[in-house]
């Protein structure tokens, strides 16, 4: 009896010894929903054909209101700061580009399990696969105003060189950085439904902080106030290259704690909480 005991006792410590522990099994779904990218790939696509169906545009809707929305305020913000349109309006076009991208991150990160639950509930699949879907489906939208761009520095002559495929890897950190902070908010939000509103109601007073339609320099002594906001230094990883500048090394730096910061955050809650997301979807 106490042989068969001992016996029983070793087998659950070595069943316990072989499971996979929780950072285990947490990378392990990061790295699957990678290898399922035929998969994220067409939902991401089906996302922007959902919400377009049966429109003459598409998505290109979208495209016709920001090319509006650059104009307009170009004009207009450029009589009220007195600064010339050719310098505020590319400024503005890309940052409002670069703006909506990050906004879109932030806004719709509440729904990014909640709302796949009935995928969530019928088919195993890795988590991070709503992650790397909901990127996609962003970062294509982003493509399609991206054209806005072609436009502005056509009609003003502006031509930024080879200093603008910086503006690639700034994007990916945009990106990456995005993807970081849905997953974070998406696994809080599916706990806490009330974090969408907090979020949004977050982000308009961002907007507004955030130099996107008007220059750090016309805050003269005060400038310094910029180098505080994260998103200032992600806009202009990309902003910087596109107008033909290079991006000053504090937004590197910056833009590095950003991401460290981000990773650490989201990644110990998906450790954490991972398990759970079934749950409270």
């Amino acid at each position: 009896m106490t042989i068969n005991m001992d016996i029983g006792a070793a087998d659950q410590a070595d069943t316990a010894h072989d499971r996979p522990t929780a950072p285990a099994v947490a990378w392990q779904d990061v790295v699957s929903g990678l290898s399922l990218w035929r998969l994220w790939v067409t939902l991401g696509w089906n996302d922007i054909q959902q919400r377009y169906r049966r429109s003459i545009l598409g998505p290109f809707w979208l495209t016709a209101s920001m090319a509006v929305m650059v104009i307009a305020l170009g004009v207009l913000y450029s009589e009220l700061f007195n600064t010339p349109v050719q310098d505020l309006l590319p400024f503005l076009c890309i940052g409002l580009l670069v703006w909506n991208l990050l906004s879109s991150f932030l806004t719709e990160a509440g729904t990014l399990f909640v709302g796949s639950e009935s995928y969530i509930k019928q088919i195993k699949l890795p988590f991070s696969v709503y992650v790397y879907r909901s990127t996609w489906s962003k970062f294509v939208i982003f493509l399609h105003n991206f054209v806005i761009y072609f436009g502005v520095i056509w009609y003003f002559g502006i031509w930024p060189g080879a200093v603008a495929l910086l503006a690639i890897p700034g994007l990916f950190l945009v990106c990456l950085n995005g993807a970081l902070a849905s997953l974070f908010i998406g696994t809080v939000s599916a706990r806490f439904r009330d974090i969408p509103q907090v979020i949004s109601s977050l982000v308009m007073i961002v907007f507004f902080i955030t130099p996107i339609f008007w220059k750090p320099e016309l805050l003269k002594s005060k400038a310094y106030i910029t180098q505080f906001n994260p998103f200032f230094h992600l806009i202009e990883m990309v902003r910087a290259p596109l107008l033909g500048e290079y991006p000053p090394l504090a937004s590197y730096l910056a833009v590095l704690l950003i991401t460290a910061i981000n990773f650490a955050a989201a990644g110990a809650l998906f450790v954490r909480f991972r398990s759970r997301i079934a749950y409270w979807v």
